[in-house]
């Protein structure tokens, strides 16, 4: 996708890839003729097998070579396919409830001239309580204002003694911005990913003229109070029985190596946590993991593997479970080239209908039906899937063969989940956290100093597991950051206010 964004603003570059890809498929096009000559020719059964996979490794390519350029990126399958991966039906858009929005009332009348009757000219008279009634979201617009607060002087009569009342909560001492503000820049930067830059401009229109070094200063006063939630937040993670584990890049800019970077994140049932390191090394992973002892349920990325077989040398370690949905994709960016991968993707996503069953129930209710249903419903799917990668013909370099090397190697941690119940498929709720880096990355690209991974870290770790939790992230971090100015060290976590 970057290749087609780089090559639309080039036209010159688009030139000279369109003239490389012509003579790469003259290439592929001499290849196929000649292999096509052959299959005529070849009469023994094996010859023909082996030339006609060679075949259509030739047209996978082909079709991959004109794919890169013109074609869209997309891991969704075509528009008959329905489902999101993992079971459920893609929804439409329609009208939303609005429950939590205020509501207000405004009258519409006709104008005194308006009120005749155009037939006989007579005048029109109200209808008691009867109303064409509609509605329409509205916008009230947002404002900034200054609070002069006034603390009250008192004194005794013996003139020994002046007292004067409590102000505010003060996120600074003697500083001009109030907690909400500060909640308000976090939200916008790490919650809907506005880089100080555009916050700045959206204040100035609003008639507040601050630049961004001052909103900087109130996040990081922000993450001073916080700091030990983000490190109550991850022990609380690495406490649970099965997490999840995935990393994507985050630049530091300025710095040699700068995409070197990456945020680990790891993830439970009840919290998000993010860690941003200087690699994406086994060292990294060691580092976020710590000491961890349960399973983690991870892609096919060789460091947590490494992870694992050391901590098997130097004492205790984890379990290992693979993503499903990542296997999944593979056969989807086989389908185009090979149709038969639709029979994987039909077989995963039986594994899913089976999960679906029981995903409304509640703990540990759902946990104990789905042993059983796994047990009766889920082991034979992996018994077909098994002989279905064991038997499918595929060229080891094709797409269809790359993604049966992958399930092959992945086998014992994919289908480890048979005999934990709290074992989840993929590593959706880790992506799904994830997201949120991405765009971050995207709008601000990453972090200008090391103080400043740290800062993203925190805020990203606090606000992700605030929406695991069902706590609305803003008032968490206001009332999280009251807690701890009134008592430092205070660890206020989201769960603990998801009943409040």
């Amino acid at each position: 996708m970057a290749l087609k964004i780089e090559t639309e603003r080039d036209p010159e570059r688009l030139r000279q890839l369109a003239l490389l890809l012509e003579k790469e498929n003259e290439h592929l096009h001499r290849r196929l003729e000649e292999l096509t000559r052959k299959l005529a020719e070849a009469t023994g059964k094996d010859a023909i097998a082996e030339l006609q996979l060679e075949l259509k490794l030739l047209q996978e390519q082909i079709g991959q070579k004109n794919e890169a350029l013109f074609g869209r990126s997309s891991e969704k399958r075509g528009r008959g396919d329905k489902s999101n991966g993992d079971g459920r039906p893609q929804s439409g858009h329609g009208p939303r409830e609005q429950a939590s929005l205020p509501e207000a009332e405004q009258l519409h009348l006709l104008d005194e001239p308006d009120r005749v009757c155009p037939k006989c000219g007579g005048d029109l008279e109200e209808m008691a309580g009867q109303y064409e009634e509609s509605e329409e979201v509205d916008v009230v617009q947002r404002s900034f204002r200054i609070v002069r607060h006034k603390r009250q002087k008192y004194r005794c009569a013996c003139g020994e003694c002046v007292e004067t009342a409590l102000g505010p909560t003060k996120l600074i001492a003697g500083g001009r911005y109030s907690v909400d503000f500060a909640v308000e820049v976090v939200i916008a930067k790490y919650g809907d990913h506005l880089p100080l830059a555009r916050q700045v401009r959206q204040m100035k229109r609003a008639g507040l003229v601050v630049d961004t070094q001052t909103l900087w200063d109130q996040l990081w006063a922000l993450h001073q109070h916080l700091a030990p939630i983000g490190e109550a937040i991850h022990a609380l993670v690495l406490s649970a029985r099965v997490i999840e584990a995935d990393e994507t890049r985050w630049p530091l800019l300025g710095e040699p190596g700068q995409s070197k970077w990456h945020a680990w994140s790891v993830a439970s049932r009840e919290a998000i946590s993010y860690r941003i390191e200087p690699s994406r090394s086994a060292q990294a992973a060691r580092k976020v993991l710590g000491a961890y002892a349960g399973c983690v349920v991870a892609d096919g990325y060789a460091a947590y593997g490494a992870v694992q077989e050391a901590r098997e040398r130097d004492g205790p370690t984890f379990e290992l479970a693979h993503c499903w949905v990542h296997a999944r994709r593979k056969y989807v960016e086989a389908e185009r080239g090979h149709p038969i991968a639709a029979e994987m993707i039909e077989k995963i996503g039986r594994l899913y209908s089976v999960e679906a069953e029981v995903r409304d129930l509640p703990e540990p209710e759902r946990h104990q039906q789905l042993a059983v249903l796994r047990r009766e419903r889920s082991k034979p799917i992996v018994d077909e899937i098994y002989q279905w990668i064991t038997t499918t013909p595929a060229l080891p370099q094709s797409a269809l063969g790359k993604a049966i090397s992958y399930t092959q190697s992945l086998w014992p941690g994919l289908v480890r989940f048979l005999g934990n119940a709290e074992i989840p498929l993929d590593t959706n709720t880790a992506e799904r956290g994830m997201r949120a880096v991405a765009v971050g990355r995207k709008n601000h690209y990453g972090s200008r100093s090391e103080r400043g991974t740290r800062v993203a870290a925190l805020f990203y770790s606090l606000i992700e597991s605030a929406k695991l939790a069902g706590v609305e992230p803003a008032a968490y971090l206001t009332e999280a950051t009251r807690r701890a100015i009134a008592n430092p060290g205070t660890v206020t976590l989201p769960r603990d206010l998801a009943s409040v």
